[in-house]
């Protein structure tokens, strides 16, 4: 029979991310090719988004969070509408390192508000007339990975 250990290591507390505030900074969703773009869409449109994160200290210890996602959809190289959201939030994130800081803003508080922001979006196009587009996770630790260079600013693009 095994003893039980005398004093069991004790499990890390998680980290504690509090929303104070979530928001719409700026919205803006434009067609500029309607209603003759909806005579050509025999097939679903192109789709390219860009995403940008942006970070700022606020006061008593809370940072806004600001997630901007661009997307722009082309039939036949036509643009059928483009869709620029600037969606954000106010956190209030535990005492920790440098280091660690920057990975909750720039990888946990936007994986926070993006599926938010993609839901407005999704609106938006399907209130725009559009087809139903599906908008895929965004992986912000590669993203933050990717441009650890840049404190508190990510940026990227790639197709939706």
């Amino acid at each position: 029979m095994d003893p039980a250990p005398a004093n069991p290591a004790p499990q890390p507390a998680p980290l504690q991310i509090s929303i104070n505030a979530q928001y719409i900074k700026d919205f803006s969703f434009e067609s500029p090719n309607a209603p003759q773009i909806f005579a050509s869409m025999q097939k679903p449109p192109e789709l390219n988004m860009g995403v940008n994160v942006r970070t700022r200290p606020l006061n008593g210890g809370a940072h806004d969070v600001l997630l901007m996602l661009r997307l722009e959809a082309k039939i036949e190289s036509k643009t059928a509408f483009i869709a620029e959201l600037s969606y954000g939030g106010v956190f209030v994130l535990p005492s920790v390192s440098e280091e660690q800081l920057k990975m909750l803003l720039l990888i946990e508080c936007p994986r926070l508000l993006f599926p938010f922001a993609r839901a407005i979006i999704i609106d938006a196009v399907r209130e725009g007339g559009f087809p139903q587009i599906l908008i895929a996770p965004i992986d912000f630790a590669a993203l933050f990975q990717a441009n650890r260079d840049n404190i508190g600013t990510m940026t990227a693009a790639g197709a939706a």
